[in-house]
């Protein structure tokens, strides 16, 4: 039994891992711009597929999942400077109204593409097998799953923190308007921002793919899921969707040891639990 529970806790490990990477890039778009990012599942599937179609033309999968996260980027850049940038100073509804409008053309560009059957991608040979631990083996792809996955919040975790272009992005998360008093262009970084987010949300989708595989609505789960971790780990708070994706993910990967189909439920009784204790959730100042 110990060596079921020590193996379920390595792959909650992985999947809260890729939470964390959707997370990470909601929180920075929620951060700046304030606003929930309606469009970030369907930046994931687009991510998938990218993958998924660059690695069907023979491309390393090294350079499908860069472009996985380019992709996603590009477009998000592009929703900030034409579509959110224009929609600043109006009501707060046509913003979310705008997201999710584009997170349906998104869906349906897929399903024009690529129809509705859904996707796969075998791993590359050098990420196939799998280590013997001794009481489990591990499979290759899932140890990728979870170093690509802290090396990718961690280079994006450096150029925030450690930058002086983050500096400045943390400056238009916490003080946007002393940031325009300063000098600093605050519309680039909006649009640097929501591009990054939205990077992250395309590689999170290009590292799923072998895992999970992708249709055209296959974001909508993985974005329920980032919300519940934004929100657990503080509106705005890198650091709390890094630690409530690791929480949220071995606590779904236990739960289907004792209750399998309550394993997505109990994401949410987790999440309602700490907000009764403590509203601003893990790592959340307000």
């Amino acid at each position: 039994m110990s060596s079921l529970v020590a193996a379920q806790l390595i792959n909650g490990c992985a999947i809260g891992m890729l939470y964390a990477v959707m997370a990470f890039g909601l929180s920075i778009i929620k951060g700046l711009l304030n606003v929930p990012n309606f469009a970030h599942g369907a930046l994931f599937a687009v991510g998938a597929y990218v993958c998924f179609g660059l690695s069907g033309l023979g491309l390393p999968f090294g350079v499908a999942l860069a472009c996985a996260f380019a992709v996603p980027a590009l477009i998000g850049a592009l929703l900030q400077r034409f579509g959110l940038e224009k929609l600043a100073k109006a009501d707060y509804l046509l913003q979310v109204l705008f997201l999710f409008g584009v997170a349906l053309a998104l869906e349906q560009t897929l399903v024009v593409i690529w129809g509705t059957s859904g996707v796969s991608l075998t791993p590359p040979d050098a990420l196939s097998g799998s280590f013997d631990l001794g009481f489990m083996r591990l499979p290759r792809y899932l140890v990728f799953v979870t170093v690509a996955s802290a090396i990718s919040i961690a280079v994006l975790w450096f150029l925030i923190e450690r930058t002086r272009i983050g500096s400045q992005v943390r400056a238009g998360i916490e003080k946007s308007e002393m940031a325009r008093c300063l000098g600093i262009n605050v519309k680039g970084l909006l649009v640097l921002g929501f591009a990054l987010g939205a990077g992250m949300a395309g590689l999170a989708g290009g590292i799923a793919l072998p895992l999970l595989g992708a249709n055209s609505s296959s974001g909508n789960d993985m974005m329920s899921i980032a919300f519940v971790v934004l929100v657990l780990g503080g509106l705005g708070s890198l650091y709390g969707s890094v630690v409530a994706g690791l929480l949220l993910g071995i606590v779904q990967s236990l739960s289907t040891l004792v209750a399998p189909t309550m394993s997505t439920l109990l994401l949410y009784v987790v999440m309602t639990l700490v907000l009764l204790v403590r509203p601003q959730g893990l790592f959340g100042e307000r």
